[in-house]
């Protein structure tokens, strides 16, 4: 297809939107001088028409609306494109809050559940705490077995602590209350260091496993706040 033949065809189309122009704005009560102007121009792109032989004019048009076709199928494809694209960025968002929010919810689950555990522990460990026996209601003896001081253990620290407390005491004195530190002088089951800081319980601490259980007990609770926390301290450290 030569260049003149689209030209011309293109020329064609232009002249009869030109003409359509020219009759609206007549009708518009326009000045007469551009109503004669569009006729001139229409006039002259007929001409430019005409030069077509008319055996190729069809093939000109036909030739026209195909590359017309072409441009709108073009322009069809990059709006679907562009509506695929924002279709995917509104999924992806969407996709990724949902999975924010249940990433949340996940936590504040779990934060729950911490946070229940650990308040069902300190009101067994008071429950625990509040049926255990003070030191001063045992009744001293002469002697003690390893199982009498572990019995005794039992009624004076909470169970939920007795485990933690008596792995310190397996490792401090092997649950001998007379137990003595030949190099420090530390003395009775938890190793008091010096021995008579177990005197503020009792003034039998020497020879009595009550009051020192009681005071050791008292000493992981102040110092560490609980017996297992002594042992994860003891457990780093090999000391507490």
């Amino acid at each position: 297809m030569s260049r003149i033949s689209v030209r011309g065809f293109a020329v064609a189309s232009a002249t009869a939107v030109t003409t359509v122009g020219a009759v609206v704005g007549v009708a518009s009560g326009d000045p007469q001088s551009s109503s004669d102007n569009n006729f001139e121009a229409a006039a002259a792109d007929t001409t430019l028409l005409a030069d077509i032989p008319v055996g190729q004019q069809a093939q000109v048009a036909s030739a026209a609306v195909a590359q017309q076709a072409d441009v709108q199928a073009a322009a069809a494809d990059e709006a679907a494109k562009t509506q695929a694209e924002q279709s995917a960025r509104l999924k992806a968002a969407s996709d990724a809050k949902a999975k924010k929010q249940k990433a949340d919810d996940a936590k504040a689950a779990k934060e729950k559940a911490e946070k229940e555990a650990k308040e069902r522990e300190q009101n067994e460990d008071v429950a625990s705490r509040s049926a255990s026996r003070d030191s001063s209601s045992f009744e001293q003896q002469s002697s003690y077995t390893v199982a009498e001081v572990k019995a005794i253990a039992r009624q004076i620290v909470p169970a939920g602590q007795f485990q933690c407390f008596s792995n310190i005491v397996q490792k401090e004195s092997t649950w001998n209350y007379k137990a003595t530190n030949p190099t420090s002088g530390a003395y009775g089951l938890v190793q008091s260091y010096p021995g008579s800081k177990m005197s503020s319980v009792g003034a039998d601490w020497r020879t009595n496993p009550a009051t020192q259980i009681q005071w050791g007990l008292n000493y992981m609770n102040q110092r560490y706040g609980s017996p297992c926390d002594a042992w994860n301290f003891w457990q780093a450290n090999h000391s507490y």
